[in-house]
C-alpha cells in the first residue's frame, strides 16, 4: 500500500473520530460534570485538536501525491 493511501485513512479516522468526539461533547456531555477525569471543556479541545491533526495529514496526503505524480517519490 502506498503511504499516501494510509495517510488519507488516518485523516479520515482521525476526522470521524473528531467529529463523534465534538458531537458527543455537545449533545450528550452534562455541563461542570467530570467523567474519566475529561470535562466537555477538554473534550471540545481534544476534538479540535484531532480534527486539526486530520487537517494537516489530508494535506500532507495532497503533498505526496503530487509528488508521487512528478516520479520524485516511489
Amino acid at each position: 500500500m502506498k503511504l499516501s493511501k494510509v495517510l488519507h485513512v488516518i485523516s479520515v479516522i482521525a476526522g470521524i473520530t473528531g467529529v463523534v468526539m465534538s458531537a458527543f461533547a455537545v449533545l450528550f456531555w452534562p455541563a461542570d460534570v467530570v467523567w474519566f477525569g475529561l470535562t466537555r471543556d477538554i473534550m471540545l479541545l481534544c476534538s479540535i485538536t484531532t480534527l486539526l491533526i486530520a487537517i494537516w495529514l489530508q494535506l500532507a496526503t495532497i503533498h505526496h501525491m503530487m509528488l508521487e505524480k512528478r516520479g520524485e517519490i516511489v
